[in-house]
């Protein structure tokens, strides 16, 4: 089982990236490799090793919460190694796991891949089994998130995905002209997730 890779961001395509440890490249799969565009240096990656009869293929995450999170949506029936990757690229772990334990089909079923039958058995097998997962934030700022969107809903979560890039490194220049492109393209309810992949998209390819 490979728990984790160490390395350089070697290369990156829409739905993977290739980290070099030591001169041989990891491909792997992760629910934004647009996260990982900016680093000049070492990143870690938390890995999954999936293996089955036609393929051995790594799953990647930014953080045990992912990784963990991402272990226990493929113990549900029906939900395979891309739904969950792509559960973690529309939600943070954390909302993600209180809109379990709220049974928020609502949220859930916004997600990509997943249908009201299978939020419920999502909610059904999971409910109880996520303790320690995703508590890195109060329980207000966890509602806040998962809360039917308001009508400045795309400018709150653009301020948000803002903070985060510029933690990144990015300048208020450079995501000045990203809102400015993005903003007539984003939906109402847009989550914050959503809006930083599409903003990292848009710098990459500068």
């Amino acid at each position: 089982m490979i728990d984790f890779l160490r390395g350089q961001v070697a290369h990156l395509e829409t739905d993977y990236i290739v980290v070099d440890v030591q001169g041989v490249g990891y491909q792997v799969y992760t629910p934004n490799p647009y996260a990982f565009a900016k680093s000049d240096n070492p990143v870690t990656v938390y890995t999954h090793h999936h293996v089955r009869e036609d393929a051995m293929l790594l799953f990647g995450f930014g953080s045990r919460e992912e990784q963990k999170l991402f272990r226990r949506l493929i113990d549900v029936n029906g939900v395979g190694p891309k739904v969950a990757l792509g559960i973690l690229a529309g939600g943070k772990p954390e909302s993600v796991v209180m809109a379990i334990q709220q049974e928020n089909l609502a949220f859930l079923t916004k997600l990509p891949g997943i249908g009201k039958k299978t939020a419920q058995r999502i909610i059904l097998d999971l409910k109880d089994k996520l303790d320690g997962i995703g508590l890195n934030l109060g329980a207000g700022a966890l509602f806040m998130d998962i809360a039917v969107p308001r009508d400045d809903a795309s400018d709150s979560a653009w301020g948000e995905a803002r903070e985060a890039l510029m933690a990144l490194g990015y300048t208020d220049a450079e995501l000045d002209r990203v809102w400015h492109d993005l903003q007539h393209r984003v939906h109402a309810d847009e989550s914050v997730d959503s809006l930083m992949k599409k903003a990292l998209q848009s710098l990459f390819k500068g």
